[in-house]
Formats: structure tokens, sequence, C-alpha cells
């Protein structure tokens, strides 16, 4: 079972208590998150110098959503922090959430970025590009549908199509197409892997640098962090060996995943957790977002990175990501007909 996968939505819960910070009620808010405390504490930093509100974090990579069905109307989570938009209507299907009121977000937040129902808001954005080769591909344009053309067989690296990354993609090619073109689409794709799928998306840029492959799915994220690396500076020189095209760019626009935000159905603390969200929303977040993380900020007006400006500019596909959550369980079932994790056919 891969631990980021969409299969690992239903796993383990996590009930290390007696590593978990105290939980306190009326005055602090408490955070649990899915995402890596390095990335979330400035911000919660700035936050409480901003508001004098302290807050308290409870991290794991996985198991959260379950820990907070299971701790019921006894749970002390205000707010749960995630990435992906699959662990974002997880939240909601588990009965986890309640809606987000607040004329402030939906002022901050473009609609497409925001749950219908105001039950999650996104917070960040990062594209699902193409890594390519920069000696080896000349091409400076691509499109989804060209990752299935049989030009690129055995030269196409990706990690496991049950990742939540590559099923939010898989899921806006329903969404859009539907499923019989996703069917065949996914099918091309594994035709043409040069290998199975293993790794994350740094290992596929190291691929691409060791000659394994020309091209490989990966997201904007992750090329950020290895360029500017300077603790692991072979992951520069994977970085440099690559160039990122944005699929689709002149057309339908290239998909986006979210990190996002949802309000715990028995927040003991929800005003201060209606605070820190309006906060994570703000031009002041917004820009540490981008700086600190290089992730593209949803607020409109919001700077860049100087790493991901260089990149050029991204058009991102306008599909609502509510769309996309509502086909991710089929995504996850069309990679296990292709038999898509098993790598090409002989």
């Amino acid at each position: 079972m891969k631990s980021n996968s969409f299969r690992s939505l239903g796993g383990a819960v996590l009930l290390a208590a007696a590593a978990s910070p105290a939980m306190a009620q009326g005055t602090d808010v408490n955070v649990y998150s899915l995402r890596q405390t390095s990335l979330i504490q400035p911000l919660l930093d700035a936050f409480t110098a901003k508001t004098g509100i302290k807050t308290n974090v409870i991290f794991a990579q996985n198991g959260l959503i379950e820990r907070i069905a299971a701790e019921g109307a006894a749970s002390p989570a205000d707010v749960l922090l995630t990435a992906d938009i699959g662990f974002l209507t997880a939240a909601v299907d588990q009965g986890i959430t309640q809606p987000i009121k607040s004329s402030v977000v939906e002022a901050n937040i473009p609609a497409t970025y925001r749950d219908p129902a105001g039950q999650w808001v996104g917070l960040t954005a990062r594209a699902r590009v193409v890594y390519a080769s920069k000696d080896r591909v000349k091409q400076d344009t691509i499109s989804y549908e060209e990752l299935a053309d049989p030009k690129w067989k055995g030269k196409i690296c990706v990690r496991s199509g049950q990742h939540a990354y590559n099923l939010a993609l898989l899921a806006s090619i329903i969404a859009h197409k539907g499923e019989a073109a996703a069917k065949s689409w996914i099918q091309g794709v594994k035709q043409n892997l040069a290998a199975k799928p293993a790794g994350g998306d740094r290992e596929q840029a190291k691929a691409i640098f060791s000659g394994q492959c020309d091209i490989a799915l990966g997201n904007t994220y992750y090329m950020a962090l290895m360029a500017t690396n300077d603790k692991q500076p072979e992951q520069k020189e994977w970085a440099k060996s690559v160039k990122v095209l944005f699929p689709d760019a002149a057309t339908s626009g290239t998909h986006v995943n979210i990190s996002g935000v949802v309000l715990a159905k028995n927040a003991p603390n929800k005003d201060n957790a209606i605070k820190l969200v309006e906060f994570l929303t703000s031009d002041e977040a917004q820009k540490l977002y981008a700086e600190l993380n290089d992730e593209y900020p949803l607020k409109q007006g919001v700077a860049l990175s100087p790493v991901v400006q260089s990149w050029g500019e991204l058009k991102p596909d306008p599909l609502p990501l509510s769309d996309i959550g509502k086909n991710r369980k089929r995504a996850s079932e069309l990679v296990d007909e292709v038999a898509f994790d098993q790598g090409p056919s002989t």
C-alpha cells in the first residue's frame, strides 16, 4: 500500500496521543495537518504574531481524517490542512467538516478553488506538468493527450498511478472527456512507460537525468524543491537537466491541484479557526506560501517566487476542483482495470 495514495485515505487511525501537543479550548486554534510542519509553521507563526492566537499542531502523513472521525464530538481538531483535492473530498465524505462561512475567504479565493457548499477551501496550487529532458526533447509544447502517442514508447517515467496527484489528473480527464476516453488514454500512457511506476516526482527527474526516460509527469512544487535544494546538490543537477512544459497551455489549460483546509465539524475554537482560514487566504500568508514553499498563491495579485516565474506563465484548467473530487474513485478503478502499475506490456 502506498502511504500517500488514494487508497491510503482509508488508512489506519493514528492514536499517538502521548506525542501530541496539548489541545486547548477557547483561546487557541488546534491544527491537524497532513502537510509537513516545516511547510506550514512559518505561516502559523505569522498568524500568531498578527493575532496573538496560539496554534497547536498535530502532523501525520495519513490517518488524520480517520482520527477526527473516531474522536467524534470530543475531537479537539479545529481545522485540517491537506495537500490534494482527494484528501479534502475524503474529509467531506467522512462527515468531519462544516461549512466555512466567511466573506473574507470568498473574496480572497476564486470559486473554482472552493467547495460550492463551503466544506473546503483551497489555499495554494501546484500544476501537474511534464518534466522533459533539455538535451533529448526538442519540443517546447505538449498536451496530456500526446503522452499516449506511440512516439513516446519507452520514454515516459511516472510514479504510481494510484498516487493522489496522478488520480487527480486522471479524474480531470474523466470530467473533460468521459470514462472511455480516459481509460484509452491511461492505457496508451502505460504502453509508453520506460519502466514500472515507482518513486516520487523527484525520482522521475532523476530518471530523466540518468537517461532512463525522456519525459515524466511531475508537480511544479517538487521541481522548485529540487532547484533550490542546497542540502542535496545532486537534486539541483536533476532539475538543471529538465525543462518544465505546461500541457495544454494553448488550449484547455494545465491541470492544477491544491492544498487546502477544512473546518472540523466539532471545532471547539470555531471563531479562532475561521480567523486562521481567513489569514491563510490573505495577501501576507499567500506571499509566504509563494516565497517559502514555491507554490502558486490562489489570491489574485500575489507575486510568484522567482523560480516559479522562470518557468513561464501557467494557464490553469478552469475545471472546478469539485468535479475532480467527484471522479477520483472512478479514476482509481481505471488505474487498476488497465493494470497501470504493472508497467508496459512485453
